[in-house]
């Protein structure tokens, strides 16, 4: 099937996938640009799953001040090499990454750094809360699950909407990262001051 330039732009400029592997998800989908938007998106996870296992001994710091100096930033994200360290596209993620950390503020990386006493006081709690307004006892569970989810959405950076598209999760973005620079890139770590934070506690 012969693809337009145009629509090749098109899925270009929407997922920032390379010209080459939009033209052969769009050739694939028949030149239907939401179908070929999603296979490049399945692409990019299988690709974040295939290289996960990899070390990550490179990398970048990066650092994004707001407001006049009222709130910094410093994010830690991890490659397998130094030349993906220097590609422009880690740059542009690592600053994306440092601007969602400062206007979500996430506590966590993931899930798994969440203290395990930390599940267990949230989910008690939304527990609780539905035990008070009457709902059945086999339904707690499934309420505390769905509200763990929500908990789960503003506390983990990976969980969160990305702030310059929330049709994405910072996790999907992440993963799209992986599929075009070829490599495992993990965000290790955060750091976010405020000033006048815990001033006087």
């Amino acid at each position: 099937m012969d693809i337009q330039a145009s629509l090749v732009k098109e899925l270009r400029d929407k997922t920032g996938a390379g010209l080459m592997a939009c033209k052969k998800a769009l050739q694939e989908k028949e030149g239907d640009l939401e179908a070929a938007a999603l296979l490049l998106r399945e692409q990019g996870i299988a690709a974040a799953a295939k290289r996960a296992s990899k070390p990550t001994g490179q990398g970048v710091i990066g650092a994004y001040i707001h407001g006049e100096g009222k709130i910094g930033v410093l994010v830690e994200v991890n490659c397998e090499t130094d030349f993906v360290a220097r590609n422009a596209e880690l740059k542009k993620f690592v600053k994306d990454i440092a601007m969602q950390v400062c206007s979500a503020s996430p506590l966590y990386v993931s899930r798994e750094d969440v203290p395990a006493d930390v599940i267990e006081r949230e989910r008690s709690i939304y527990r609780a809360q539905a035990a008070s307004t009457g709902k059945p006892e086999k339904v707690l569970d499934r309420i505390a699950d769905g509200k763990m989810a929500k908990f789960y959405e503003r506390a983990c950076l990976l969980d969160q909407p990305f702030n310059q598209d929330d049709s994405l999760k910072i996790q999907d973005y992440l993963n799209d990262i992986v599929a075009k620079v070829g490599e495992n890139v993990r965000i290790r770590r955060f750091v976010r001051f405020q000033l006048g934070e815990h001033v006087g506690q």
